[in-house]
């Protein structure tokens, strides 16, 4: 499906970017994969490729323009140039909006919002070269609706701004072949979570929001890196400037 195109994935080394990093591969692509831990990257590449011939990785904070520039740079000194970026590195933290500081708003807008602002015009510029590509970016249910037991109004509001992004820029780059869209996921179960709870929290929490999904369970990577994969595939390739909810449910109403 993917044979011969280079794909970069930021926030690569676990959960759902390892997850679609793998799938494309599998899919005969090659692929760049960022995060900010570089053992962390090192790990992930030789899980999805031992011979290292077809993903390649640079550890940096999305955060900085610069970290996207490198990741297109590696994909083109790499691989010959970028076909499809998943945009998908973020943050995650639950704080009450009266208890969150400046430093604080400025960490999830710097990381989800001008993070996937910057390396998608980095990786635009590069597709181009190429012709076209896909640009599909990770957005949350969280920009879509409150969640009263995960108070986040600044993650939310950065994530707003990715999807208002996403119609955008497919709008500005439909004249060069670029598709640009993004996913919406609910609760999906990865590491993310261990960023601000411990491992006996988060054994204990998560389940807990298995049956605020209608379908009855949590999200899996596989979940989204399967809506991903075919936002970036020519079999959407009549479908530009969506959000797709990939959610369990949870946008569809209460019980």
């Amino acid at each position: 499906m993917f044979q011969d195109k280079t794909a970069i994935v930021t926030g690569g080394s676990s959960g759902i970017g390892k997850e679609v990093a793998s799938r494309f591969v599998a899919a005969g692509g090659s692929v760049v994969i960022g995060g900010r831990n570089e053992e962390k990257l090192a790990s992930a590449a030789t899980e999805i490729d031992a011979t290292g011939k077809r993903l390649a990785f640079v550890a940096g904070d999305i955060a900085d323009p610069q970290a996207g520039d490198a990741l297109v740079a590696k994909a083109e000194d790499a691989f010959g140039g970028v076909d499809v970026l998943f945009n998908n590195a973020g943050v995650f933290r639950p704080k009450p909006f009266l208890d969150l500081t400046v430093d604080e708003y400025d960490w999830f807008l710097d990381t989800i919002l001008k993070g996937k602002f910057f390396m998608a015009q980095a990786a635009a510029k590069a597709m181009i070269k190429r012709g076209g590509g896909a640009i599909v970016q990770t957005g949350s249910l969280w920009a879509l609706q409150a969640v009263g037991a995960t108070p986040s109004a600044a993650y939310s509001a950065a994530n707003g701004g990715v999807h208002a992004l996403v119609r955008n820029l497919a709008l500005e780059l439909a004249s060069e072949n670029i598709r640009v869209n993004a996913v919406a996921p609910a609760v999906v179960e990865t590491p993310v979570y261990n960023t601000f709870m411990d491992a006996e929290q988060v054994a204990e929490t998560l389940p807990s929001f298995n049956a605020f999904h209608p379908i009855g369970r949590n999200g899996r990577p596989a979940d989204i890196a399967d809506a991903l994969m075919f936002l970036a595939s020519e079999q959407a390739s009549w479908i530009t400037g969506q959000v797709l909810s990939v959610d369990g449910g949870v946008t569809a109403g209460r019980h």
